[in-house]
């Protein structure tokens, strides 16, 4: 593996870290007491090219590579979890699929729009009842002449009430028209949100991820015409959990921003704050702390740099994904709480940042692939036994 950037690289880092600093760290602690970040930020990211990477310029994208896609995601995950959040699921879990497995007439309609900003998507693949068994999902697609008719909810949806076209992913028969309550009975549909029947309801009062639009989606009997699936017809499961294995290189490379956000506060703090006569960064234990996360922060990249250069090289990926989302999550929030230890009581109150990023930390090991999960697709390629 190559862990030379470029000069391209370098540029694009540079663009996202400047705008992380004006734009986001300013602003964080505000929308997180408002539980609501600024929707202004979405033509923002737009106009600068980040909904766009990775997506050819032929349908507004602005190209790049997957690892020029995670320094601009480790620099939002510096600023602000809630954002890079915005980015991964529009771009990562709602274009990219697109890109992949729509019809020319679909990318031609949505991409530009997404890509712009002029556009969000959200990813309605969880439900009430189903998480982690995303296999054997209750929402229903019923054939209804040339189109379908959806009826279902999903939960804890990204986006959900900013979204302008949902991902869903509804349970329809398998490809031979037989009824199938597994993972082959799935199907997958763009759902544009002002359909007759759509309902999105904002989730309130979240531990972390505060000022993000997060939403329970309602369908109720929404018609859809044959044009809105996305793929073939019991093709949903296979479009969701590749679309899932690059979504947890993204989820990762936020956390590794997370963690550099943490290392900063904490090295700016200690050595301010005095104790005993002189700064805590004296200390040993301190430094002790400050090591722990930069041994994490060092780590956590080389894990994501490497699932970026396993799709450069179209190389199998998916179990690197699922390494690199297991130890940043698991390290972000040991960061956090490294931070907040150094920080003391001034730690625990919103004056300072570092008791957000340990609130938002803690949802990284649960989306995307819970960190148990993350174990057990280990495991199973380890051993080649499925323990679920």
């Amino acid at each position: 593996m190559d862990l030379t950037l470029t000069d391209e690289h370098e540029a694009i880092r540079a663009l996202a870290a400047d705008f992380t600093d004006r734009e986001l760290i300013p602003n964080a602690a505000a929308w997180d007491r408002a539980e609501a970040v600024d929707r202004g930020i979405v033509k923002r990211l737009g106009d600068l090219g980040f909904l766009g990477m990775t997506i050819p310029e032929e349908y507004g994208g602005s190209a790049g590579d997957h690892l020029a896609y995670c320094l601009v995601m480790e620099e939002l995950g510096r600023g602000d979890t809630a954002v890079r959040g915005i980015v991964s699921v529009s771009l990562g879990l709602v274009t990219k699929p697109l890109l992949a497995y729509g019809t020319e007439e679909q990318k031609r309609h949505w991409i530009p729009k997404l890509t712009a900003g002029d556009a969000l998507g959200c990813f309605g693949l969880t439900e009430p009842g189903n998480g982690s068994d995303a296999g054997h999902l209750k929402t229903k697609a019923v054939k209804d002449g040339d189109g379908w008719r959806v009826t279902g909810s999903k939960i804890f949806i990204t986006n959900g009430t900013w979204a302008d076209v949902a991902l869903v992913f509804a349970r329809t028969g398998n490809k031979d028209g037989q009824p199938d309550d597994g993972p082959r009975g799935i199907t997958a549909f763009l759902v544009p949100t002002d359909t007759p029947g759509f309902q999105a309801r904002e989730i309130k009062g979240k531990l972390g991820l505060r000022g993000q639009a997060t939403a329970e989606l309602v369908l109720e009997d929404v018609r859809v015409p044959d044009e809105a699936r996305l793929g073939e017809i019991g093709q949903g499961f296979k479009i969701a959990m590749s679309t899932l294995d690059k979504g947890r290189m993204s989820v990762a490379a936020g956390c590794v921003g997370l963690i550099q956000a943490c290392l900063n506060a904490s090295v700016d703090y200690a050595t301010q704050r005095d104790q005993f006569g002189k700064s805590i960064a004296h200390y040993q234990l301190v430094q002790e702390m400050l090591a722990d996360i930069s041994v994490d922060l060092d780590a956590g990249r080389l894990l994501v740099w490497r699932v970026a250069d396993l799709i450069e090289g179209g190389q199998p990926y998916a179990t690197a994904a699922s390494t690199a989302k297991l130890f940043c999550s698991e390290a972000a929030v040991r960061a956090a709480n490294n931070a907040i230890q150094v920080f003391g009581g001034y730690g625990y109150i919103d004056e300072y940042p570092v008791g957000k990023y340990l609130r938002d930390a803690r949802v990284l090991t649960l989306y995307e692939g819970t960190s148990q999960i993350q174990k057990l697709l280990l495991g199973r390629a380890l051993t080649g036994v499925s323990a679920f």
